[in-house]
């Protein structure tokens, strides 16, 4: 196991406040340390601000966005987030695909609800057309890897792009690389008893030792922990593939019958589990960045809809799913109506990182050359564009079930 994202919360101010910066960055760093002392590697320090159009004007989108990202960058920060375009603010979705042009380094994300529990329609369909257009940005459609659409999404999930900070005081939180923990927990059980119990003691003992960590951490600098996000995100191997973990419980393959059973009973028992929570702390399912679930889904075994299935026993959504180059912004809008009225209705944070790939269609092979990504085949896109009433610019109130 080792930690994804040191996350730090922060409110940059415009004009940016430098002492800001520095405060966070002279954080990090010893945060780092402290964690790579008791045996945790670190793959990377991030930053997350307020949703960007709470704290800038629209004529300062470009220029804040590009000083934000560099005074970050001199202080040690790999990647930040400038947060979610607003519901409120429906021209701040307008300006992601030209922010995502200024740098690798900055991702962005835009809400599909509303704060008062509705899907909004016209937000949708502004998400949807930020993928279709940041689709062309990059190579392989790669400048969707930093944006996310947003449902019932709350502050402080240190996982990218949904990142975002609430309010002027910093924080801090852990996105955790956990996946191997579900590996060996399930691969070494008899029995499924045995199998929850071995996760929620792996999970619960590196938790213990985080926790008092960050909290000393917390205390030294006045600087609050908003928690851990063991959402057991995966890498491209074998070992660390949560795929292979719930093909450990007895799955003949991912994308099966079955299937749904095994998420569940992972979720359930994570669930199970003591530990000062944010974020997620459920399922992830992030396809290209997991082996198995890359094969499967070549194999043809693992569909979006499978994927979007599985997300009503926990998830973070659709996360990673390569696309035909042609998707309609008709198309993308359909299915990322459907996931923000699933996390509505359940009451749950939801994301979709879609990933349309220009001159590919469904069957294609892949052709990351990303590290962090897995190669497989581009899905079918199970959506046609929709008509009438759900093809309009309301607000729907979802009731909680």
């Amino acid at each position: 196991m080792r930690i994804r994202s040191i996350t730090c919360f922060i409110h940059p101010r415009w004009p940016v406040n430098e002492l800001v910066f520095q405060k966070a960055g002279l954080f990090a760093q010893m945060a780092k340390q402290s964690f790579e002392n008791a045996g945790y590697d670190v793959q990377t320090i991030r930053m997350a601000t307020p949703p960007f159009p709470e704290f800038l004007s629209e004529q300062d989108y470009l220029q804040a966005s590009t000083h934000i990202a560099v005074m970050a960058h001199s202080e040690g920060f790999e990647y930040v987030a400038l947060g979610p375009a607003q519901t409120n603010a429906l021209s701040s979705y307008t300006a992601i695909p030209e922010l995502l042009r200024l740098s690798g380094n900055l991702f962005f994300s835009g809400h599909l609800t509303t704060p008062n529990g509705e899907v909004s329609l016209p937000a949708v369909c502004a998400c949807a057309n930020v993928i279709h257009r940041a689709a062309t940005l990059e190579a392989n459609g790669f400048a969707n890897l930093r944006f996310a659409a947003l449902a019932n999404v709350p502050p402080w999930a240190p996982f990218f792009p949904a990142a975002y900070h609430q309010g002027r005081s910093s924080a801090f939180a852990l996105a955790l690389e956990a996946a191997d923990l579900a590996v060996e927990a399930f691969s070494e059980a008899k029995t499924l008893d045995e199998a929850r119990r071995n996760l929620i003691v792996r999970v619960e003992t590196h938790a213990q030792a985080l926790q008092s960590i960050a909290q000393r951490l917390a205390d030294a600098y006045q600087m609050e922990f908003k928690g851990l996000d063991f959402t057991l995100a995966p890498f491209p191997e074998a070992d660390k593939s949560i795929g292979n973990a719930l093909e450990h419980l007895g799955l003949p393959a991912i994308g099966l019958s079955g299937s749904l059973a095994a998420a569940t009973f992972l979720t359930s028992s994570l669930d199970l589990a003591e530990f000062k929570r944010t974020g997620f702390n459920g399922l992830m399912l992030p396809l290209l960045e997991d082996a198995t679930l890359a094969r499967r889904a070549a194999e043809g075994v693992l569909s979006v809809t499978d994927l979007l299935l599985y997300s009503s026993v926990c998830g973070t959504g659709l996360d990673t799913i390569p696309l035909p180059g042609d998707a309609s912004v008709d198309q993308l809008y359909a299915i990322l109506l459907d996931l923000a009225a699933l996390a509505l209705r359940l009451d749950k944070p939801l994301t979709a990182r879609l990933m349309p790939v220009p001159g590919l269609k469904a069957g294609d092979d892949t052709d990351f050359d990303f590290e962090f990504f897995a190669n497989s085949k581009v899905l079918m896109l199970p959506a046609e564009p929709l008509k009438n009433l759900l093809a309009g610019y309301e607000n729907i109130p979802i009731n909680k079930r």
